[in-house]
């Protein structure tokens, strides 16, 4: 009996926190229990990108578009959509006026109507454990076109046609980089996937491979060929068990089909594919130390040149590029380098994937063309600040990046534009931040990181980083000089220019972004001894506004160290001396009485 209807669950590493793989259980026990175990295909795909809504459930042909669904929602979906073909009202997703829309390709839900999906073509599309599911999506034309049709320096062609570029954050010319490895003279080369991904809220390369990693071994393969290399690593974090397993899965399916391995259908092309699982760190993003790390080395950066393109894994040719970098690979040999190129600006082609996260309505992964503004992403598709919160800035580029304002909303963004403000593309993180959000508090967060994920080879990092944290920690506890803001850009001008790697050269960018943009706050924290935002405990001082406490007693119930006293039905009063800032009982009060002094 043919299926007539197929079931979409969302099996992203998200949505399994959610419980989505006893939500996917409990759909096949009541198609079981109903009756319809032949009627309908459950399938978990990889991550659906509108991650605040999971874990999500689609239903087709009927297009009912399901959002944070549970284990018991199970027995009502199937017998009402599957059974009757009626949606769950209660569980269809629904924009901010309530209008209900139930699809997701993109022409009702405005999450998806400004994003272009080419990385993220497949995910949520396909089960990312079927090979067959791939194929049927075009999967592994491209490796046969490129086996069959294609020379080296015409597959180096097409990408310089597409106008691609580096997505894990320096945007070097793809082409550019594989024409070098291709150049060099040497028997054996080596292609490397960085699938490290280490900045702090990024989640892209990780959700790529759990989604689809088949598009990931196909532009591997390819990369092989064009460079003729025999064998690929994929350098992947340990922390991305559920990357890994699909991973696997997938190596071992392209195996069994000739795919991977001797002899690929038959082209006489002999390629595989191997794990190294790192450790986690930071500084492994860096190729060098990548690099350094699969040979079972300490990862730590190494000077170039040579580049590893010249001399790289165990001293041979190695081409390395980012999981996102590769996923674009089959679509620009598929359809050709200027389809590819129609998108994006002149300088930026194609997409950008960015993890959306922080103080945004809709936080999730997000693909749109270059070009697009930071005011698409943030308030059409991410739906704007939560809490009716107003907009303080954005964050891109991790640890390595900079703050953006209110200013450069409009700015196109791509490669060129995010530097030319002090910022950098860098992977695809991308943390909105409102007004609760204190700036010496963020530019601390991100020092701190880079503190702990420096490796220390080079001075300038490892003293660096230390100095400027220690600034910021003095500035935070109301103790700063106007002098400490003058010191903090010295430093960090010189780390650009003599840390051995990006990790320490662009540390200091979250600081000197900050001090352009919002340097009143930290003007602020130093002769005004105050934090705005009430997030540095040392200059906060909470206050009991004698007209509005009703003497309640709620704060003083909540209060761990018994600072607060009154009696009942009268103002409360907050002991300075004995209290600790925790900001229990500024939460606690239900009638605006506390406030940030």
């Amino acid at each position: 009996m043919a299926v007539k209807s197929y079931v979409m669950v969302c099996g992203g590493t998200g949505c399994v926190s959610s419980n989505a793989n006893e939500i996917y259980d409990q759909l096949h026990k009541e198609a079981e229990l109903q009756g319809i175990a032949d009627d309908v295909q459950i399938v978990k795909t990889g991550c659906f990108g509108f991650c605040e809504q999971g874990p999500i459930v689609k239903v087709l042909p009927n297009d009912h578009f399901y959002v944070q669904v549970k284990p018991e929602d199970a027995k009502e979906i199937i017998a009402e959509d599957i059974l009757k073909g009626r949606a769950v009202e209660r569980l269809v997703y629904k924009e901010d006026d309530m209008q209900e829309v139930t699809q997701n390709d993109g022409e009702e839900i405005k999450f998806y109507q400004k994003q272009l999906r080419i990385v993220l073509r497949n995910c949520g599309l396909i089960n990312p454990e079927n090979i067959n599911e791939y194929i049927a999506r075009d999967g592994y034309h491209a490796l046969e076109k490129a086996l069959f049709e294609m020379s080296g320096d015409e597959i180096i062609e097409e990408l310089k046609k597409s106008g691609l570029r580096g997505r894990g954050g320096a945007g070097f010319p793809t082409w550019m980089k594989w024409n070098f490895t291709k150049q060099t003279d040497n028997e054996v080369k080596y292609i490397a996937c960085n699938a490290d991904e280490g900045d702090p809220g990024a989640y892209m390369d990780r959700s790529v491979l759990e989604g689809d990693p088949h598009s990931v071994i196909e532009a591997m393969t390819i990369a092989g060929k064009c460079i003729g290399a025999a064998l690929g690593i994929v350098y992947i974090r340990a922390e991305y068990p559920l990357a890994i397993e699909r991973l696997e899965t997938a190596l071992g399916q392209a195996r069994d089909m000739g795919l991977l391995g001797k002899d690929i259908l038959g082209s006489g092309y002999d390629f595989d594919i191997e794990l190294r699982l790192g450790a986690g760190a930071f500084v492994c993003g860096e190729e060098t130390a990548l690099l350094q790390s699969v040979e079972g080395n300490r990862g730590m950066p190494m000077p170039k040149p040579p580049f590893p393109a010249v001399e790289g894994l165990f001293g041979k040719p190695t081409l390395i590029n980012n999981v996102e970098t590769y996923a674009n690979i089959p679509v620009i040999i598929s359809k050709g380098g200027e389809w590819f190129a129609q998108f994006g600006t002149e300088k930026s082609k194609g997409t950008k994937v960015f993890a959306l996260t922080g103080k945004v309505k809709n936080s999730g992964l997000v693909e749109v063309p270059m070009g697009s503004t930071l005011r698409d992403i943030i308030f059409d598709i991410g739906g704007g600040i939560r809490n009716g919160k107003k907009f303080k800035a954005v964050q891109t580029g991790g640890p390595s990046g900079g703050v953006i304002t209110e200013e450069h909303l409009d700015m196109p963004i791509d490669f060129d534009n995010l530097l030319s403000i002090g910022s950098m593309m860098g992977s695809g993180g991308m943390i909105v931040m409102d007004e609760d959000d204190c700036i010496v508090d963020v530019a601390r967060f991100y020092l701190e990181f880079s503190v702990e994920e420096s490796c220390g080879k080079c001075s300038p990092c490892r003293i660096g980083t230390r100095k400027l944290l220690d600034y910021l920690d003095k500035i935070a506890q109301g103790k700063g000089t106007m002098e400490d803001l003058e010191h903090m850009e010295r430093i960090g001008t010189h780390m650009h220019k003599a840390a051995l790697c990006m990790l320490g050269g662009s540390a200091a960018n979250p600081i000197l972004s900050t001090l352009k943009a919002f340097r009143d706050e930290y003007v602020e924290h130093i002769k005004e001894g105050k934090c705005r935002a009430g997030k540095c405990k040392a200059l906060v001082r909470y206050e009991i506004v004698p007209d509005k406490c009703i003497g309640c007693t709620l704060c003083a119930r909540k209060c761990p160290v018994n600072c607060i006293s009154g009696e009942k039905k009268a103002p409360h009063v907050i002991d300075q001396d004995a209290c600790i800032k925790c900001g229990q009982c500024y939460e606690s009060c239900k009638f605006d009485a506390i406030k940030i002094a």
